[in-house]
């Protein structure tokens, strides 16, 4: 008896000290991903001012945005295998360094092409980190419980990103220098840095070094990448464009073939029982369809608050708040308590309701609207509405996956928000503008209030496709996800491969 008990103290010690070196890695990768997400939006406000001091054109301007979203999107899955090949924490750290001096080099950048060679090393480096991140935060959390509380943290950061990124934008423009947007990231890259130095974990490799898969890397890359550049040009130049389409048609023609070597690669870059799993299937299509609809809360309520109501910048930003302050809360609530409870079957297509009617909401807005009495109440039930979809979707989509594939199983997450996003960007762009069009043709002449009123019924048409979006997601989420008992359980997953469960050990 007394040796048990004076035991007991020395087990709880180290047990306790892994614990507590698990959160603080939980803060590193939060804020390696939170870097990723607002540079999404940080840049778009910062645009006007780098264009006026550069001097580049209207026309040219989109490549700011679209060298990022193209790297980005196009080598995401090579991004998630590289970590699986050459360790997670070396990957992290590379990747965080990469998107610094990236980030560096766009600050200080005095042409147009080198901000857009910037750009599109920063794309490229988030490539590597955004997956990474996640597949840190999957091998180290394994306790179920613990897990859910770091998915319901890295969830609300995924949706919550957008608009931080809108509010810090419009700070450092108006207080400081459109470049500033691109420095901020190298102190947000060194505090991660040194907390993935200090506390990110080494595993011990078992079994052989796995091979890259050349040609199905070749593949998917240029699949993704005329996938994402058909829908900036269909943005930029219309659906008549035969670029658009042509890129189009090749993104499917390469991902049949991508398809087809993956059935008899030796190496699978991206096994297809990793997505063929029905819950996984529906995770990813849940993140693609919410990132879709999400978008035209960040753009167009952004020209509405801006254009339409007279916000400044950070006024804008801070509208943005309450959304990001309920999806917080909802994430929290929904991993640490519906989710266990529920499951994704009703968590995910219960945040797409809410996303159904928060949009409809916002379809409401008219030049005589006010913040508190039309806006906020929309931005609300939208942060509620992300804040139940992403951290289940998120952690659905890498639950029960091998250890050796959890890097590219998390790149698959990050490849469904970017192409949602992109979707998204060409479709409600698409739609708003030819609303617009029609209705001022329909109330000529085109006085200035007539304009006014078409750029409102613009958005409100974004919005009602927007809702569409959400809709068809509550749908599919609704049939695809297994019920509880099906399958492997979010709260208690002993379904998952050993080589996830184990704890990962260090050096």
């Amino acid at each position: 008896m007394p040796q048990t008990s004076s035991a007991s103290p020395a087990t709880a010690a180290p047990a306790a000290a892994a614990s507590s070196r698990r959160w603080w890695t939980l803060t590193a990768v939060a804020i390696a991903q939170l870097m990723v997400v607002l540079d999404a939006t940080v840049v778009n406000i910062a645009l006007p001012a780098a264009q006026a001091d550069l001097g580049f054109s209207n026309g040219d301007r989109q490549w700011v945005i679209t060298a990022y979203s193209l790297a980005f999107g196009s080598l995401l899955l090579l991004g998630g295998r590289l970590s699986d090949l050459i360790g997670r924490k070396r990957a992290f750290i590379i990747g965080l360094i990469g998107f610094a001096l990236a980030s560096a080099l766009g600050g200080a950048a005095d042409s147009f092409g080198l901000l857009v060679a910037a750009r599109a090393l920063q794309g490229a480096f988030g490539a590597l980190l955004a997956p990474t991140a996640l597949a840190v935060l999957t091998t180290t959390f394994t306790i179920p419980k613990e897990r859910a509380r770091a998915f319901g943290v890295f969830g609300a950061i995924a949706g919550a990103g957008g608009a931080v990124g809108l509010l810090l934008g419009g700070f450092l423009t108006e207080k400081l220098d459109w470049r500033w947007n691109l420095y901020i990231n190298v102190f947000i890259a060194i505090i991660a840095i040194i907390g993935a130095v200090i506390f990110v974990s080494s595993p011990k490799r078992e079994g052989a070094r796995p091979k890259l898969d050349v040609p199905g890397t070749i593949l998917v890359s240029g699949a993704l990448f005329t996938l994402v550049y058909g829908f900036s040009n269909a943005e930029t130049d219309g659906w008549d464009s035969p670029a658009t389409w042509g890129m189009l048609a090749a993104s499917v023609v390469l991902l049949v073939a991508f398809v087809f070597w993956q059935r008899r690669a030796a190496h699978p870059l991206l096994p297809l029982s990793i997505v063929l799993d029905r819950n996984r299937g529906a995770a990813y299509a849940s993140v693609l369809i919410a990132g879709a609809g999400m978008f035209g809360i960040f753009l167009f309520v952004t020209y509405y608050l801006q254009a339409s109501l007279g916000y400044s910048p950070i006024q804008t930003g801070l509208s943005f708040l309450p959304m990001i302050g309920m999806l917080v809360l909802a994430a929290q609530l929904s991993t640490n308590i519906f989710v266990p409870r529920f499951g994704p079957k009703v968590m995910v297509p219960f945040g797409m309701i809410l996303g159904v009617t928060g949009m409809l909401l916002l379809t409401r807005l008219t030049l005589d609207s006010t913040y508190a009495a039309d806006v906020l109440p929309a931005l609300m039930v939208l942060g509620f509405a992300m804040g139940s979809i992403m951290p289940a979707s998120m952690q659905t989509a890498t639950l029960g996956v091998d250890r050796q594939f959890a890097g590219v199983a998390s790149a698959m997450v990050n490849t469904s928000q970017q192409v949602g996003g992109s979707i998204g960007t060409a479709l409600l762009n698409t739609l708003a503008a030819t609303a617009a069009t029609d209705f001022v043709a329909s109330n000529l002449p085109a006085s200035p209030e007539v304009l006014a009123d078409a750029a409102v019924h613009s958005y409100s048409t974004a919005y009602f496709w927007g809702a569409g979006f959400f809709l068809v997601g509550a749908i599919l989420s609704a049939l695809l996800f297994r019920r509880r008992g099906h399958g492997v359980s979010l709260h208690n997953p002993e379904g998952t491969a050993p080589a996830v469960a184990e704890p990962v050990v260090a050096h």
